[in-house]
């Protein structure tokens, strides 16, 4: 039986009789990447297939994505489906300023990420004009295993972060340039 049970695997570290030592980075980062808690700010059909995602046949639980948050302050990782209008652009950013610190971000689909086909006045082309984006996730809309993919590579990102990251000049320019205090 408990050869079926797989285990997260340890972090590196220095191995003993009844201890175990790591860095506070490397434990923070598996604590934090098999605990994410995604705000879903879907507004077309990418959110169809993050429901599906979510659903059991593919179930995203399975990746430390249980709980969902539909509210900010309680949310680490803002995913982005679908097309954002010019006038929703504030509402998003207000949403996202409103998360605490880490939060990371997946923009869901082309029109997330780039307008998709809706190259008209109303459609913001990107979402990364107003909010920076750590990962993209391609597709019109993309497939479930897409998303869970995204879902991934934002758990890699999150796992070799610094705890400290966030007070580095790079990420104080980055906030800085999108105008976030």
């Amino acid at each position: 039986m408990s050869e079926k049970i797989k285990m997260v695997e340890a972090p590196p570290g220095i191995e003993g009789q009844g201890f175990f030592a790591t860095s506070l980075d490397n434990v923070v980062g598996l604590a934090r990447k098999n605990s994410i808690w995604p705000l879903p700010f879907a507004t077309s059909c990418c959110g169809i297939e993050f429901m599906a995602t979510m659903a059991s046949h593919y179930d995203l639980a399975r990746f430390g994505s249980e709980r969902l948050s539909f509210t900010p302050r309680q949310a680490d990782l803002l995913m982005v489906m679908g097309t954002i209008a010019k006038k929703m652009g504030p509402i998003l950013r207000q949403v996202y300023e409103q998360m605490a610190e880490p939060k990371w971000v997946i923009a869901v689909g082309a029109c997330a990420s780039s307008g998709g086909i809706f190259d008209t006045y109303s459609v913001l082309q990107g979402i990364d004009r107003i909010i920076p984006v750590d990962v993209y996730v391609p597709g019109c809309p993309p497939r479930p295993e897409q998303i869970i993919d995204g879902v991934m590579r934002i758990q890699d990102l999150i796992g070799k972060e610094s705890v400290r990251r966030r007070n580095s000049e790079e990420y104080l320019k980055l906030k800085e340039e999108y105008l976030i205090k």
